[in-house]
Order: C-alpha cells, then sequence, then structure tokens
C-alpha cells in the first residue's frame, strides 16, 4: 500500500489478517517516540504492552498498570510511527467486568492515542467481550496461553497447553478467532501446540515462547536489545547487550566528571577558558 505521493501507508488491521500464511510478521513493543521511529523502519506491528510496566516503571508485574499510563505510553509511541499497525494493550482490570466496560476504555485508548487495535488477554471467557468489540468497530488482538495478566490464577509464568492442557488453549484460541480478532498472540506454549493452533484457525498466530511456525513474532524490544536484565525469559533471544553498554558508558562518564576531564574546551563557551589543579581548562 502506499500514498499518492509514494510513501507507505499505514498497515491495518485487515492487512495484517491478510498475512495469514504468507511473509511472517514482524511485530515489537515500543513504550517512547524515539523507539518508536526506530522500530517502525522494520516492523509491520507495534505494540504498545503492559510489559511496560515493568520493563520502565519497576513493577514486579503487569498488574499495577493503568489506563492512565498506557494512554500516556501510547501517545509516545503514536508520534514516532508512520507505517507500522500500532496495538495498545488493555490493562488488566479495564475489561475483563463487562463487554460495555471494555468498550468504554477500548474506546478511550483509540480516542486518545491513536491506536488502530487494542490486545486484551483470554480466551473463552472473553469471547462475547471481542465480539462486542468488533462490531463496534473496535480490531482487537487476543492473547493465549500465557497470559501475564492471570500470573496469580495460573501460579507464575509457567509454560502452558502441557498434556490434556493443550486442547484448552486450542479451544481458546478457536473462540477467539472466530470471535472476530483480527490476529492472536500465542505466549509461552510448546512448539507442536502452536504448530497446531497455527494450522487450525484462519487468523494469523503471533508467537512469544511459542513457535517459528507461526504466522509472526514479537518480542519486547527492551528483552531484545539487552535493556532489561532483570531476568532473561528463554524465549527471549538478545540481539544486543545496551545495558551493558549503557553501563560502560556511565561509568566512563563519571571517571571524567570526577576527574574533571569533562567537559573540555570543546564541550564549554567562552573565549579564554580558565585553567585548572592539574593543568585542565575550566
Amino acid at each position: 500500500m502506499t500514498y499518492g505521493t509514494g510513501k507507505s501507508a499505514p498497515l491495518t488491521p485487515p492487512d495484517i489478517t491478510a498475512r495469514k500464511g504468507g511473509a511472517p510478521i514482524v511485530c515489537l513493543t515500543a513504550y517512547t517516540t524515539p523507539m518508536a521511529e526506530i522500530v517502525d523502519r522494520h516492523c509491520d506491528l507495534v505494540l504498545v504492552g503492559d510489559s511496560v510496566g515493568m520493563v520502565l516503571h519497576g513493577l514486579p508485574d503487569t498488574l499495577g498498570v493503568t489506563l492512565e499510563m498506557m494512554v500516556m505510553h501510547g501517545k509516545a509511541v503514536r508520534r514516532g510511527l508512520k507505517h507500522a499497525l500500532m496495538v495498545v494493550d488493555m490493562p488488566f482490570g479495564t475489561y475483563e467486568e463487562s463487554p460495555e466496560q471494555a468498550f468504554r476504555n477500548a474506546a478511550l485508548l483509540m480516542r486518545e492515542t491513536g491506536c488502530a487495535a487494542v490486545k486484551l488477554e483470554g480466551g473463552r471467557a472473553m469471547a462475547s467481550t471481542i465480539g462486542y468489540l468488533t462490531e463496534r468497530s473496535i480490531p482487537v488482538m487476543a492473547h493465549v496461553g500465557l497470559t501475564p495478566q492471570s500470573v496469580n490464577a495460573k501460579g507464575g509464568y509457567k509454560v502452558q497447553g502441557r498434556g490434556a492442557a493443550a486442547e484448552i488453549v486450542l479451544r481458546d484460541a478457536r473462540t477467539v478467532a472466530e470471535a472476530g480478532a483480527f490476529s492472536v498472540v500465542i505466549e509461552k506454549v510448546p512448539d507442536v501446540l502452536a504448530r497446531r493452533i497455527t494450522a487450525d484457525i484462519d487468523i494469523p498466530t503471533i508467537g512469544i515462547g511459542a513457535s517459528a511456525a507461526c504466522d509472526g513474532q514479537i518480542l519486547v524490544v527492551d528483552d531484545a536489545l539487552g535493556m532489561f536484565t532483570a531476568f532473561q525469559p528463554k524465549f527471549a533471544k538478545r540481539y544486543a547487550e545496551l545495558g551493558e553498554m549503557a553501563d560502560k558508558a556511565v561509568a566512563a562518564y563519571a571517571e571524567d566528571v570526577r576527574s574533571r576531564a569533562f567537559p573540555a574546551p570543546e564541550h564549554t563557551y567562552g573565549d579564554n577558558p580558565q585553567p585548572l589543579p592539574g593543568g585542565k581548562s575550566a
């Protein structure tokens, strides 16, 4: 798709759905304008995830994330995107009560952030809500398997869908697809189950800790860049070690300040820098 100017047009939920079985869909999270500008050049879909609570706000899990936080970060990401589809996570407690509650909060997210879709967690229990939203022009990305907002009920961040439980996850995926979701995230399930779901449903599957056979993949960008180092999930491949690089850079800066090597004359203003003890200039 292109604008009349020749620029690539922003992707839409139907564009993503049409990629089922085609070229893999590239997805990453983003929470800030600078990061959005970077990932927009390479990704098809950018998720403003509630993982922001852990990654940027130091929360122990995603349960403390608020609608206001998602609006703030959603606005920031929107400013950095030109091409990728933007999806915003609905926080815990903003959609589970009723389809009507979900609609009010999803409409607010879309209105305030300019996102093209929302994401909510849950399978069969959320089917009526997904149908209610999609019938009212709110595209929904679903999320099954490990659902982090249910960490307490699930007893931690465990692999889902092993053994007989595979049928439960499969039914969840089928149900959200039938309810009208345009795509579904499958998190932390066995490879064989992710392959089975991908072959079984008509909407794209986006894997995270699932299978390379999924229609697309998503990672938390700070995991991929080595910026979030509190823990490293098995499924998160690090493509850089920016956290380590940042630590070394800050240490070098601190040493320069303490030794008065920074700021040097080229970093200051004035015609006649004054010498400091030790021969350095002010």
